[in-house]
């Protein structure tokens, strides 16, 4: 699981943002903190994995916080953005301290969820890794900072496109483009096209079964899948 902190200083909000990662399978939830300070006993106390991360805080910045958690924290701790500052300067020097996403407020559940299951995607295909090729560091981050909201090829639809992926992220398991079809009510040619598509954007893991007459079936998993069903990062 990944244990995450919510740094908010307003209650509600913060409210809010525990119970999106309490919705999301592969996260649970570490604490809530109000203030930097609070921030920093928690994650001195209990394990923290990731910090989503309000920059206007009573009593230091954000990229002050950023900072003091490189310095204090046991293990390292990743820092996703929660904020309504859209300067260019506070992104810049978000990236310069070392946030990995960044959310701008307001937003939905479907973004929040979306760049937290990039990060659990990340973190799974770093796990075990000593190295990595110049490809594999351009895939890593390009899962980290891709975004579901991209636009789609031509002819695809994002409410199709959204409809096809809640499937596949309910699946226990692979699942082939004819279940997802059956799953959808849409033809097996159209959920092909588009599981093809979330392959492509990182967010499908795509395997090939072999069958008796020797041609492959194309199988598809939610990417974060296996970090669910075995409760670890």
């Amino acid at each position: 699981m990944i244990r995450t902190l919510v740094v908010e200083d307003d209650a509600r909000v913060a409210e809010v943002h525990a119970a999106y990662v309490a919705r999301l399978p592969g996260f649970e939830l570490a604490g809530v903190a109000h203030r930097g300070v609070e921030a920093l006993e928690l994650i001195a106390a209990r394990p923290v994995d990731l910090v989503l991360l309000d920059f206007h805080l009573p009593d230091v910045t954000g990229l002050a916080l950023c900072r003091a958690l490189r310095r204090r924290a046991g293990q390292p701790v990743d820092v996703i953005g929660v904020t309504a500052a859209r300067d260019v300067e506070t992104v810049r020097s978000a990236v310069a301290e070392g946030v990995v996403q960044y959310i701008v407020k307001p937003f939905s559940f479907a973004t929040f969820r979306d760049k937290l299951e990039r990060y659990a995607i990340y973190r799974e295909r770093l796990a075990g890794r000593t190295d990595a090729s110049q490809q594999e560091v351009d895939e890593l981050l390009g899962t980290l900072r891709g975004s579901a909201a991209a636009p789609l090829p031509k002819g695809l639809s994002q409410q199709t496109f959204d409809l096809l992926a809640d499937a596949l992220r309910a699946a226990d398991g692979e699942r082939s483009a004819q279940d997802v079809a059956q799953a959808t009510g849409v033809s097996r040619v159209t959920a092909r096209r588009y599981l093809e598509t979330m392959a492509s954007q990182g967010l499908v893991a795509l395997s090939m079964r072999y069958g008796a007459t020797g041609r492959p079936e194309h199988r598809y998993r939610w990417a974060s899948a296996q970090t669910r069903s075995n409760g670890s990062a």
